[in-house]
């Protein structure tokens, strides 16, 4: 009797187990469908409904409490890049909000790869919209990204933004620019061998990556290598419509 009670309560353990883990891949799908389709409303409820759980439950940091943290980092990420284009006032608290929730997981664990990848683009693209605080939001960006790179070196989120970052401030032709240029088709091909679903870890950038090598190969004049690219995002994200734009670029240039 004690070993099938045992049994009873392991099953049960699992099964939340699971169900967490269903739970933060469909968050993180939503998260994206609404960024790759610029549905600014979908997105500011996704931060909404992210942003009330975390006050409603006085979140921590651990464990499933630390998922639904980046979550709202995540959404938060995109909503300001959406916001970029549509209201611009909003990007930067969005961004702030984004770095803030993610201090929280690293208070907690200082080895998150996955919260420093995150929150180096957040400090990022808040250097752009505060330029009295640029320098050092651009050093702590940098910082992040660095220590992400130490501990995997082979996560594809970070060599995108080591890429993204080196091919924003380099001229055409030069070693950055050629080294950046390596680091994002080396990006694309991790992606590329890895699933694009994950409900357990954070398993973003597919389809950015992918676009991002399409237009760097367009810029250099290999159409059918950009296509080729354009095409397996638009297969990951059917409805990104970045990628949308950019295909239709190749055709009417």
């Amino acid at each position: 009797m004690r070993r099938l009670m045992g049994l009873a309560l392991l099953s049960l353990s699992f099964a939340a187990t699971i169900g967490v883990a269903q739970e933060g891949g469909d968050m993180q799908a939503r998260i994206l469908y609404a960024y790759q389709s610029e549905d600014f409303n979908q997105l500011a409820s996704l931060v909404q409904s992210l942003s009330n759980q975390v006050t409603a439950g006085g979140v921590a940091a651990g464990g499933a409490d630390a998922s639904l943290r980046y979550h709202l980092a995540h959404a938060e990420y995109r909503f300001g890049l959406l916001a970029l284009g549509r209201r611009a006032r909003d990007a930067a608290p969005a961004f702030a909000d984004c770095v803030d929730q993610l201090k929280s997981i690293l208070e907690q664990d200082v080895k998150s790869v996955e919260a420093l990848i995150l929150q180096s683009a957040c400090y990022e693209e808040l250097a752009k919209r505060k330029r009295l605080e640029a320098v050092l939001l651009r050093s702590k960006a940098e910082e992040r990204l660095d220590a992400a790179f130490k501990l995997d070196p082979r996560n594809p989120r970070v060599l995108y933004f080591l890429a993204e970052k080196e091919l924003s401030r380099s001229k055409p032709g030069s070693p950055e620019r050629e080294r950046g240029f390596a680091e994002l088709q080396e990006s694309a091909k991790i992606f590329d061998q890895s699933s694009a679903t994950r409900s357990d870890v954070p398993g973003w950038g597919h389809a950015e990556a992918y676009l991002a090598l399409g237009a760097q190969l367009q810029s250099r004049g290999d159409v059918l290598g950009a296509r080729n690219w354009i095409e397996k995002s638009l297969i990951v994200a059917p409805d990104f419509k970045a990628a949308q734009r950019q295909i239709a670029s190749l055709v009417h240039p």
